[in-house]
């Protein structure tokens, strides 16, 4: 039977009431029915319409391509705005796709797609194929990037770092794809090194302490102290950044990928033949490099340096920083001491190319030869006085006078003073030099002296009467006579007994030159005589007294 109308149309209502409407907020799909005034009019089914700008549909650094016809997926926002038709998004279809699509390459650690278009502090925004992410600017790059313009709006690969979608963050790195591609490479140009090798680079940066030289990929380091085998104060020295060079790889570290490069490698040792052009004792000029406070460096030919010591600087600046006797770039003769191959040191001496002024000194001035200099330094055991080729002479305290003790003569002269003395002794291996002020001057104990010895009679001058005895004078040499030289008889050891000019007879008992004492005693010559009177005229024992014999013996000296 025949359907009615209202019985079709019915069934056509059911029919609807089964289809389900598409939620709001749901990702839907759509055809392209119109393009006009810069929108695609876009028919998403059950007879409702949309507008999406052309530019929702453009691909990072693209344009839009559309067409009528075209399927497309758009999110539907609301099913019915104020003009009656549906809001959709090509943006936010993206946005959900792309977020889709991110979380799985994340949960892979895959990389993603996409293109910097926008610069915020701290980095860059990338957009991810409808998600937007985060590029800090320490992810840039491997190195710092002072100029990101080139990069804007470039399709390239990106590393997800980290995502929340509840929070709509992501952030990403391009710097770990750099970084990655960077081991790959240098993985693949190092196993093409040996040890050994020569190859070609450029020298790509310079530091203080040499240079990294890009050898296709990989970069090496060029030591400054590989790069010659003379001494380089800085690489900018030798080389200059873009330059190309030839150099040797000395070390490859398996392990961390660091490879050492030598340029001196590729040079002839000078140190092969160093024995033969600087034989021990020979002479050369040389050019000091380097000042230290033990010494200086001084360079003999390009890539052999010796040492000048501090101690073979000067024969008498003993104290003094080797600065103060060379500079830097002067060229000195230097003479070769010692020769270590293994160590490859060369020991070398400044002062050995002078004479010694001690030897010279000797030759030019034997024992007694008079000088004049000023005096340098004063100390407790004598004067230090300035001679000839920049040396010094010591009067020591018993040099300076005959007469005056030689710690009060000392009092009489200053630093600065001007003095005459008389050379001494030359000890050249000591580096001494003995002077004497005192031998200038006739000695006046020993011409006092001279003649007489111990046991004559002299006749001596009173000069003073003190408690303990008497001072007494003999050509000009003081002496003291004890009380207990006074006489032989105890009564008669009294100082009072004489006065200041009496003219005494008194026995030498010690001459000393050294300490310029004369000993004399009457007490002694007493005995003496009264020996000497016994042994002529009798003896004690026979009966005669002491009186008789000594009066017999003055009576035959009368």
């Amino acid at each position: 039977m025949a359907k009615t109308a209202m019985e079709e149309f019915e069934a056509l209502l059911n029919e609807s009431f089964e289809i389900d409407t598409p939620e709001e907020g749901s990702v839907v799909k759509g055809k392209v029915i119109a393009i006009e005034a810069g929108q695609a009019i876009i028919d998403v089914g059950y007879k409702m319409e949309g507008r999406v700008d052309l530019k929702e549909f453009a691909a990072p650094g693209e344009d839009a391509k559309l067409s009528v016809g075209d399927e497309v997926e758009v999110y539907l926002d609301r099913v019915e705005n104020a003009r009656g038709e549906a809001s959709i998004s090509r943006e936010k279809a993206r946005r959900e796709e792309a977020w889709d699509r991110l979380e799985q390459a994340y949960a892979k650690e895959e990389r993603v797609e996409g293109a910097i278009f926008g610069r915020v502090k701290g980095g860059f925004t990338v957009d991810l194929g409808g998600a937007v992410a985060f590029l800090p600017g320490s992810q840039v790059d491997v190195r710092p990037v002072r100029d990101a313009g080139p990069l804007m709006g470039l399709k390239q690969p990106f590393q997800i770092l980290k995502m929340d979608r509840r929070r709509g963050n992501i952030v990403v790195s391009r710097r770990a794809i750099l970084e990655e591609s960077r081991a790959e490479q240098r993985a693949e140009v190092i196993a093409n090194l040996h040890e050994g090798q020569v190859v070609d680079g450029v020298v790509k940066n310079i530091t203080e302490y040499g240079a990294f030289v890009d050898l296709g990929g990989v970069d090496g380091l060029l030591h400054v102290t590989d790069m010659a085998w003379r001494r380089v104060n800085h690489p900018s020295e030798i080389l200059s950044i873009g330059e190309t060079v030839k150099v040797q790889v000395v070390k490859i570290n398996k392990e961390t990928h660091r490879i050492s490069l030598g340029m001196k490698q590729l040079q002839s040792d000078p140190w092969d033949t160093v024995s033969d052009k600087f034989p021990i004792a020979s002479v050369h000029k040389g050019r000091v490099t380097n000042i230290t406070d033990y010494g200086a460096f001084v360079e003999l030919e390009a890539g052999v340096e010796g040492l000048v010591h501090v101690s073979e600087m000067s024969w008498t600046k003993k104290n003094v920083h080797p600065g103060k006797i060379v500079s830097t770039s002067q060229e000195v003769d230097v003479m070769v001491l010692e020769i270590d191959e293994q160590k490859r040191r060369v020991s070398l001496g400044l002062k050995q190319t002078m004479r010694n002024p001690w030897e010279v000194f000797a030759e030019t001035h034997p024992a007694g030869t008079p000088i004049e200099g000023e005096v340098k330094n004063i100390t407790e055991f004598g004067l230090f006085v300035g001679l000839e080729g920049d040396i010094d002479g010591m009067v020591h305290l018993s040099d300076l006078s005959w007469d005056q003790r030689g710690e009060d003569a000392i009092q009489n002269y200053r630093k600065g003073d001007v003095v005459q003395a008389v050379v001494q002794e030359v000890d050249v291996d000591k580096e001494r030099i003995s002077l004497s002020i005192k031998a200038l001057e006739n000695d006046s104990m020993s011409e006092a002296v001279d003649g007489v010895k111990r046991g004559d009679i002299v006749t001596a001058t009173v000069t003073a009467i003190e408690d303990g005895g008497v001072e007494v004078e003999f050509n000009g040499v003081k002496s003291f006579i004890r009380r207990s030289d006074l006489a032989r008889d105890r009564q008669d050891q009294r100082p009072e007994r004489f006065q200041v000019g009496d003219s005494v007879d008194a026995r030498i008992t010690n001459v000393d030159t050294r300490t310029r004492r004369l000993g004399l005693s009457i007490k002694a010559r007493e005995i003496a005589e009264e020996k000497e009177a016994v042994e002529q005229y009798g003896s004690s024992e026979s009966g005669a007294s002491l009186g008789d014999i000594l009066g017999a013996a003055l009576k035959s000296r009368n």
